[in-house]
């Protein structure tokens, strides 16, 4: 299991495809708390999106990648 405490803010969320998620604004309990410049388009922009801890397969660096390629991850997401 990935240490979660290791995710720091301004780190980028990856999938296990590569590809960009997000960034990391912080972690609060068991959820990544994306920026909101991240936030996509239309009605899901200019709030934050949340992906559960749980996706999290390592941290890298100043890299979080996710056991799921991106695209699934992102169906995953919670809006606040």
């Amino acid at each position: 299991m990935t240490d979660i405490s290791t995710i720091a803010e301004h780190m980028e969320v990856i999938g296990a495809d590569g590809v960009h998620v997000g960034t990391v604004d912080r972690v609060e309990g068991n959820r990544i708390k994306l920026t909101k410049k991240d936030a996509g388009q239309g009605s899901h922009e200019g709030h934050h999106h949340f992906i559960s801890t749980g996706l999290v397969a390592t941290v890298e660096g100043d890299t979080v990648r996710l056991s799921a390629n991106a695209d699934v991850a992102v169906a995953f997401e919670e809006e606040a």
